[in-house]
């Protein structure tokens, strides 16, 4: 069963990022872009700590005797992905954010980069055929909808917003790889309940750093927080589903695999903004889809 599971689950944790993004996206017409990342811990901890207590006790479990990877794993999971958002947020003030932005999107690729170099995670030839269609099509994608052209994103590959974009790409694809051996260095043979304990330390980690950070900086986006709670619930349930979800299908399969599939997300985020934005998707924008659910099909039949 653990054999292909992995791949709804990969496919719940995409369809609930999607969900969560849009629900961000509305939020921040009354959130800054940091409080609005805030949102997604403070108000997901919450859930991430009910479905732990679930699974502990409808599983009998004890509370594992963790050893220091863990701890360190997971500090490294929840201080590189927030580095990784930061550095998002910093695109929006570059002249050439879409550049980067662009850059960013190669996280599947990174990630299948850094677990073959640093983590020995073996990927089949076809397993990287699928992850370079993939990257292919979600740069088309990105392209289109920033309205650039291939040849400046080329000519800008050594300013400033391409490597804060690729910096990012790395610490999203760092954070995958660390919370893999976080989640691993349990040895629990139930990876659901590895997978929640794991998820419910690096939530724990992120909100108190967060937390330090708007006290100190920003008290204003936790005033907004009373007016838009129903916003709020809503990125905090469909944040905690997704990253149950990704957590899981990567203690079970490797983060490289796991990323390519999940980059059905783009597929979904498309989706919703055509159903509930109004957005129209253009002749790029549906060839770069069709990269992505190709890499997808080849993924799965090959891989």
């Amino acid at each position: 069963m653990e054999a292909w599971i992995w791949i709804p689950i990969t496919f719940l944790a995409a369809f609930m990022q999607a969900a969560r993004t849009a629900g961000q996206k509305h939020l921040t017409k009354d959130f800054s872009a940091v409080g609005a990342s805030y949102v997604r811990f403070l108000w997901g901890l919450p859930f991430a700590l009910g479905y732990l207590l679930f699974l502990k006790t409808q599983g009998g479990h004890e509370l594992p005797d963790a050893g220091w990877e863990f701890f360190v794993f997971s500090a490294l999971t929840g201080v590189s992905q927030i580095t990784a958002t930061i550095l998002l947020v910093f695109l929006f003030s570059l002249r050439n954010f879409a550049v980067g932005n662009t850059y960013a999107r190669t996280e599947a690729l990174l990630t299948a980069v850094l677990g073959a170099t640093l983590f020995h995670e073996a990927i089949a030839g076809a397993g990287w055929i699928a992850i370079a269609i993939g990257a292919a099509g979600v740069i088309m994608i990105n392209l289109a909808r920033a309205g650039i052209a291939g040849e400046t994103l080329i000519s800008r590959l050594f300013q400033p917003a391409a490597g804060v974009g690729i910096a990012a790409g790395l610490g999203f694809a760092a954070s995958s790889l660390f919370l893999r051996r976080a989640s691993l260095s349990l040895g629990l043979d139930d990876w659901l309940y590895s997978a929640a304990l794991t998820l419910a330390m690096v939530l724990v980690i992120q909100t108190a750093i967060m937390s330090a950070y708007i006290v100190v900086r920003a008290r204003d986006q936790l005033a907004a927080m009373i007016p838009n709670w129903r916003g709020c619930l809503f990125v905090g349930i469909t944040s905690v589903i997704g990253s149950a979800g990704w957590f899981t299908a990567m203690t079970i399969e490797r983060a490289a695999y796991v990323k390519a599939l999940g980059q059905v997300e783009l597929l979904f985020t498309l989706a919703l903004s055509v159903l509930f934005f109004k957005e129209r998707s253009t002749p790029k924008e549906l060839m770069g889809m069709a990269l992505v659910a190709g890499s997808i099909v080849v993924l799965l039949l090959f891989g």
